[in-house]
């Protein structure tokens, strides 16, 4: 057999000079594909942002907007069950109508979060939304007409409802948005979530001012409000995509699956991209399709160290004191030497503060990994939390001590939001799989409910009992979280959940420490 020659080294199936160009240019545009970027198509923004506004932001609007015009609403109910009952309240029955009144929320969102999965898989993610956004209108439409129709029954119903609306909202939100986005992507749309919740607790404080609407005939437009945004964002819902995973994997819907993909990354029709999404799919589909029900999650050894880090995340949330700062503040500034006024308004001044760092949630997702910012914020939530406990104990040993409690909460606060505030909502999202996904998020999402009202009903007892040192439990509290952090949460950023589940499957023999 002829050998080939030495100037002919590549053989007989060597490229022509003429041959090598266009195999080359071939080669270039299938890497093309291969690479191409998703966008952030207008459905996507649409649903990001419209799901963000119309349904988180209203949620934390009815967290924090019955505080300021209490006195107004406390002072109604007993005029009003006097003149529709002939009831005459005492003041501790009255301090009970008014215990029902704030706890009423939260019970419901405890109970919106136990139904979440369930609705989550039967009705869709989108399915989910929309029934959120009818809880929260029809509990808009409770508070406007109760004054009128002198219903204290309303009230309550209301608050029922959009509670039933937020336990729904913070179970299904954050796995929503994590699953229309694309990897690349979702480090700036996970955090819409946890930012709507903190700005309508800040645009709650604005319409409960006694200079807008909180004052004693427009306190039911206060908390009415937010109706408004539901109104205008869910006006454009028939756009709002569904979830691709859940169509694909859980209903098995795969050319509408395709369809929607297509439609939130901008792809073309014989996207290499596009068929690659659609082939991790399947990977997932053929692994394990069938929703888990709660009792598999528990159940499952595999699942118990994220199950823990999500629970743990979502209920140490609100035990780090965040809520009995934002009650306390105001006290703190009148100590430090300010009035009524301009307390209140210091108060929306720390508001703003923690709005304006949620802002930047979406920035340092994107760019920081998600450990370092955990450990850094529990690290440091601690400490001022300490710091303020011990300033607050002997505030009156030197006149400094007000302002450094002051200085405090503005630190703790901005703190909180660079890991404690957004990432325990979504984190449940990164680190579970499409079937348990749901029910892990639901569980968590109870969690947070039910601190937050552990927190509601103990807080007041437990500060007359220990004074400034209620505090010091918030900030072991913090630490532990932090210890949590820096040994068992696997960094996930940038990461798909099948290849980080693995990391965390062996409980707490798991060796999931990755360079910060």
């Amino acid at each position: 057999m002829e050998q080939p020659k030495a100037n002919d080294a590549h053989g007989p199936n060597s490229l022509t000079f003429l041959e090598a160009p266009l195999m080359a240019a071939e080669g270039v545009k299938r890497l093309d594909r291969i690479r191409e970027q998703p966008k952030w198509s207008w459905r996507l923004n649409l649903a990001g942002f419209g799901a963000t506004i119309g349904a988180a932001v209203p949620v934390g609007y009815c967290t924090g907007v019955v505080n300021s015009p209490a006195v107004h609403i406390r002072a109604w109910c007993e005029a009003t069950l006097v003149a529709r009952y002939d009831l005459q309240l005492s003041a501790s029955a009255l301090d009970l109508l008014w215990s029902m009144v704030v706890s009423l929320f939260l019970v419901g969102g405890a109970v919106g979060s136990v139904t979440g999965a369930s609705i989550a898989n039967r009705f869709g993610r989108r399915g989910s939304f929309y029934i959120c956004g009818v809880l929260l209108l029809l509990g808009s439409v409770c508070f406007y007409v109760c004054r009128w129709l002198s219903s204290v029954e309303l009230l309550l119903l209301g608050r029922l409802l959009v509670g039933l609306a937020g336990g729904l909202i913070t179970a299904c939100m954050p796995m929503y948005h994590s699953e229309l986005a694309a990897l690349p992507q979702r480090s700036k749309l996970a955090p819409l979530c946890p930012m709507g919740l903190t700005a309508g607790v800040v645009v709650a404080q604005i319409c409960s001012l006694q200079s807008v609407f909180g004052d004693e005939q427009h306190w039911h437009i206060a908390l009415a409000f937010y109706g408004i945004f539901v109104v205008i964002c869910y006006a454009p819902f028939k756009w709002y995509p569904e979830s691709p995973k859940w169509l694909y994997i859980v209903k098995g819907r795969k050319q509408q699956a395709a369809k929607e993909l297509q439609l939130l990354r901008g792809y073309a029709a014989d996207s290499e991209a596009l068929r690659a999404e659609l082939s991790d799919m399947e990977q997932e589909a053929k692994v394990d399709s069938t929703p888990s029900t709660y009792l598999q999650v528990l159940r499952n050894p595999q699942l118990r160290l994220p199950l823990i880090i999500v629970c743990a995340y979502l209920g140490g949330q609100q035990l780090s004191g965040i809520n009995a700062i934002f009650f306390y503040s105001v006290s703190i500034f009148r100590k430090a030497g300010l009035t009524a006024q301009a307390a209140e308004w210091a108060n929306l001044g720390a508001g703003s503060v923690n709005l304006a760092t949620s802002l930047l949630g979406p920035m340092l997702m994107e760019r920081v990994n998600r450990r370092p910012l955990m450990a850094f914020s529990t690290f440091f939530c601690a400490v001022f939390l300490f710091l303020f406990a011990m300033l607050l104990q002997f505030i009156e040993s030197f006149s400094w001590f007000a302002m450094g409690c002051v200085g405090c909460i503005f630190l703790y606060i901005f703190v909180f939001q660079f890991g404690l505030g957004p990432l325990p909502f979504f984190i449940g999202a990164e680190l579970f799989e499409v079937a348990p996904r749901p029910a892990a998020m639901s569980l968590g999402s109870v969690v947070y409910w039910m601190c937050n009202l552990f927190i509601g009903m103990t807080f007041p007892t437990l500060q007359n009992a220990w004074g400034a040192l209620v505090f010091l439990p918030f900030s072991i509290n913090c630490l532990l979280l932090f210890l949590l952090t820096i040994r068992y949460l696997p960094e996930t950023r940038g990461r798909d959940p099948s290849d980080v589940a693995p990391l965390v499957a062996d409980g707490f023999k798991s060796k999931c420490i990755p360079q910060f």
